[in-house]
């Protein structure tokens, strides 16, 4: 991990209240030491969020007491393994968790539950409505967590980099806009059991990596300036699904 913002070298607490309606008190510190990068946080954007609680999401939002380290030396392993929960933390503070433990369960009154038996998982923007993210791609969790499930729309607007933070195995995530191209394609036809109907991108089942000349390998990662990366895209999976490195423990809890 070479790159480093100018907040990362400071030790100091840095306090930021954004302006509009639902406006929240930002805090967050970044240090390195010991050959770690750690973010403590209180959860809360530097930007403003949506309504919470609102139709898709009973949760209110709170802060929080969150401490996010991770290796300033990641290791690319042979073979990736699958990230469950937050995958990475933004700059701001703010975790990034894209996938949901919510499934298709037609005797939920909400037609999804955390049963995982229908195999059907709820991709959180694809499902976006029925989830309830707010404009920045977010939305809140039962603890009162604000975290990112797609590109932070809000927070970008105050970036001055293409860096916006760091997965659980300590290497980058970039934006970089059209520059960087996912992989995954959406399947075609019809889904051949429990939901039915035609793949639309609500669940993560509709979707296929299909990679391709000029397009992210399956976890969203690549190269920038000779280095590897992962990448946040406008499309699907949005963030890395899966990590080439080892996972920092605090990303477990």
């Amino acid at each position: 991990m070479k790159r480093l913002t100018p907040i990362m070298l400071s030790s100091m607490l840095v306090a930021t209240t954004t302006q509009g309606a639902f406006a929240h008190d930002n805090e967050v510190s970044i240090t390195r030491q010991n050959g770690q990068a750690c973010i403590a946080t209180n959860g809360l954007p530097n930007h403003a969020t949506g309504r919470f609680p609102n139709r898709g999401n009973p949760n209110r939002i709170s802060a929080q007491h969150v401490r996010y380290c991770v290796t300033q030396n990641p290791v690319k392993g042979r073979s990736a393994h699958w990230q469950r929960g937050s995958v990475g933390v933004a700059l701001n503070g703010v975790a990034i968790r894209p996938g949901t433990a919510d499934y298709w369960d037609p005797r939920s009154p909400r037609g999804f539950s955390r049963d995982r038996s229908s195999g059907w998982n709820l991709e959180g923007i694809g499902a976006s409505d029925k989830l309830g993210m707010d404009a920045n791609n977010a939305h809140v969790d039962e603890r009162g967590l604000y975290h990112y499930h797609g590109v932070p729309t809000g927070y970008l607007k105050t970036a001055s980099d293409t860096l916006i933070g760091y997965a659980a195995d300590g290497f980058e995530i970039h934006y970089v806009g059209a520059g960087a191209r996912s992989g995954w394609t959406l399947k075609t036809g019809a889904r051949p059991s429990g939901p039915g109907q035609r793949y639309d991108g609500t669940y993560n089942q509709d979707w296929e990596y299909t990679g391709g000349a000029g397009t992210l390998d399956q976890c969203n990662g690549g190269t920038l300036n000779g280095e590897f990366v992962y990448f946040a895209t406008d499309t699907y999976p949005f963030y890395p699904r899966c990590l080439w490195g080892r996972p920092s423990a605090d990303f477990r809890r």
